[in-house]
């Protein structure tokens, strides 16, 4: 069982570390998190982010996936639901004030849980996380080498293990540049504008989206 080739491994190996360097919602709330508040909410963020995306893998490997490939009703109103989320999200920063990155400097257990759940609902809302899985995840089953859903699940699994070495650095180096942005109002101010821009237009860029 789970027997693959040294080819098999370098190939998908190289394919996670690709997938998990692009930019897109995930990382883009990962790093707005821990600018905003810090390493211990960026990391918050980053196992919500985690947490959405093992639904989708958990998905995947059970087949439902399928259901957002082949249904149009159920594609669109995933998408709408995650772009309205992610454009909600960004219109909070753009009316901010720019004090987030003050007064959430000793932010609560709770806003941590927070932003945790927020995490989740990033990646879980996002139904092109859901037709990648789908798309990308087969290729890599090997007749012989164990049940389909196994193997699915096998592969969906490494791919967040490899996020696990990529994303962490990302929260450290982000966490020194939001110590400076916490001490500078102004400049503080101009990030939550940008932050909040950014998350508009990725919502809006789910949006125009299509399977």
């Amino acid at each position: 069982m789970f027997d693959y080739t040294l080819v098999h491994w370098l190939t998908f190996f190289t394919a996670a570390i690709l997938l998990n360097l692009s930019p897109g919602p995930d990382i883009a709330f990962i790093l707005g998190q821990t600018l905003r508040n810090g390493r211990r909410h960026g990391f918050a963020a980053m196992l919500g982010v985690w947490t959405g995306a093992g639904l989708h893998v958990v998905l995947a490997a059970l087949g439902l996936s399928a259901i957002l490939a082949t249904s149009a009703l159920a594609f669109s109103v995933i998408k709408w639901i995650g772009a309205a989320y992610l454009v909600w999200l960004g219109i909070k920063m753009l009316v901010s004030r720019g004090d987030s990155f003050i007064a959430n400097k000793n932010a609560s257990n709770q806003r941590m849980r927070s932003i945790y759940l927020q995490g989740i609902l990033v990646s879980a809302l996002n139904p092109k996380v859901a037709i990648f899985f789908l798309a990308f995840l087969p290729q890599f089953v090997v007749a012989g080498a164990g049940p389909v859903g196994a193997q699915l699940f096998l592969h969906g699994t490494l791919i967040i293990v490899v996020a696990a070495f990529i994303e962490p650095p990302v929260v450290l180096a982000g966490s020194q540049l939001g110590a400076f942005l916490r001490e500078n109002r102004r400049v503080g101010l101009w990030m939550d504008r940008g932050l909040g821009a950014l998350f508009v237009a990725l919502g809006a860029r789910l949006a125009a989206s299509t399977r």
